[in-house]
């Protein structure tokens, strides 16, 4: 089995590195915010950004989810900061309400951004 040696390798001419990619000229965009990004999240953050506060039972009838799943992703978003909550009883039933908190709005904003940004790019000719 022949072992190649890295330092025989031909760089091209006098030993110029190779010119970048096109891939690599391109500006970098940033990544798209994890905590968002995700299907019933961003559900829910758009829920929220189109109304004033939502309650849980709104939210899961809206989003069409289960309550262990409107849950989990509320969670999230509440140790993001994206969310906050209030709980409180109506008719002696319990009541949660949702809205979004003003980092929230930023975080969506910026999302919001990001993603016009990528469209415009693909549609460069």
């Amino acid at each position: 089995m022949a072992v190649r040696n890295p330092a025989s390798r031909v760089q091209g001419s006098a030993g110029a590195a190779p010119a970048p990619s096109p891939a690599s000229r391109r500006r970098k965009l940033p990544e798209l915010d994890r905590v968002i990004h995700e299907r019933m999240r961003l559900a829910i953050v758009s829920a929220l950004a189109a109304n004033a506060s939502l309650s849980f039972h709104d939210l899961k009838a809206l989003l069409g989810t289960t309550d262990g799943n409107l849950s989990v992703h509320a969670r999230k978003l509440e140790e993001a900061g994206y969310v906050a909550f209030t709980k409180s009883f109506h008719r002696r039933m319990p009541r949660t309400v949702y809205r979004l908190t003003p980092d929230g709005r930023r975080a969506f904003e910026r999302y919001l951004n990001h993603l016009e940004a990528l469209v415009h790019g693909a549609r460069r000719p």
